[in-house]
């Protein structure tokens, strides 16, 4: 009888742990969205007082135009975090991106041939970093650091440090075009959004991702293909820097090494702010765009109140060690 019973007991237990990670996993998610939503709305209201030119539709769509190439690259990146990845090199990828597009349109390759060929390079360099940290088993901090410094001393080496124009007939379309007066930029963050907040949510696959997050040992025990799913998002991350470098220079009519340089730290830090644990398991894109149009509508105010650039650096390094500890905070109260 004991034999029997004790079976059954046990599928109980882990059915009501089930049941209760996924009720704190709802929890968490659904309290740091109303924070979040809560500080974008206190900001905007701070920022409208202070500013007469903040509050307007032409400047709250030009916000969100500037972070577009900043949420294209954090959203993927939301996704390989809660898998219990890390992707340093993606900046330095949008930066390539540019380059090589800039160089084959320079050598007669159709601008738009050349975009595809971009975003296939893109994801070329996210299967190796996938490939390094899978197979070769390196921590992903030091395997995408490498990376890093690799794909920007090659966009150094084929620019001499240099920027390079870049036009072509249609091609500005995607930096400055508008579709029903909504920046094309903005649109194309907005349904990234949706697209991999709807994978993350409702696919067998966006389950993968937080089980492998959570925990990859009994992933792998369960079935989960980890390598793959991890491979996966990072080639995800690979081509997203390399779309976000292709937007960049539309939006400015060139290219540059080090152009998105400056973009990685507030990419990692609109992950974590968004409510992505570092250590992997847990987070949604949601709170990802919400903490970019904090960080965009942050910056945006202190240009417009004149705020020096370097009080403004000095504000990003604030915001970035302010989200890690609220993401030891949230870790702490969900027992982590």
């Amino acid at each position: 009888m004991l034999r029997r019973t004790q079976p059954r007991q046990v599928q109980v237990a882990k059915v009501d742990a089930n049941q209760k990670s996924a009720l704190q996993r709802w929890l968490y998610s659904r309290s740091t969205a109303f924070v979040l939503l809560l500080a974008y709305i206190t900001m905007v209201a701070v920022f409208a007082i202070m500013s007469p030119y903040f509050f307007t539709i032409r400047n709250i769509l030009n916000t969100g135009n500037n972070v577009a190439y900043i949420g294209l690259m954090a959203a993927p990146q939301t996704l390989l975090i809660i898998g219990g990845g890390l992707d340093l090199s993606v900046a330095a990828v949008a930066g390539f991106a540019g380059v090589l597009l800039s160089i084959l349109v320079k050598n007669g390759v159709d601008i738009w041939i050349g975009i595809v060929v971009v975003l296939l390079v893109g994801c070329l360099v996210g299967l190796i970093n996938g490939f390094i940290v899978t197979r070769l088993s390196i921590n992903p901090l030091i395997a995408t650091l490498g990376m890093l410094y690799m794909i920007e001393g090659l966009a150094l080496v084929l620019t001499g440090g240099l920027s390079q124009p870049l036009s072509a007939p249609g091609f500005s379309f995607l930096g400055s075009g508008r579709i029903l007066g909504i920046p094309v930029p903005l649109l194309m963050m907005l349904i990234v959004f949706m697209l991999l907040g709807w994978i993350l949510e409702r696919t067998r696959f966006g389950r993968f991702v937080y089980a492998v997050g959570g925990n990859a040992s009994a992933s792998r025990l369960a079935g989960i293909p980890v390598d793959s799913v991890l491979i996966r998002l990072y080639v995800l991350s690979g081509l997203s820097g390399a779309l976000s470098g292709v937007l960049l220079a539309s939006m400015l009519g060139a290219s540059a090494p080090k152009t998105a340089s400056g973009a990685l730290l507030t990419v990692i830090a609109a992950v974590i702010f968004g409510g992505t644990s570092l250590a992997g398991g847990r987070g949604t894109v949601w709170g990802t765009l919400l903490a970019v149009l904090i960080l965009g509508t942050l910056n945006n105010g202190l240009v417009l109140l004149n705020v020096s650039s370097f009080w403004q650096t000095f504000i990003q390094g604030v915001v970035l060690l302010l989200a890690v500890w609220f993401d030891q905070l949230r870790s702490r109260s969900v027992g982590e």
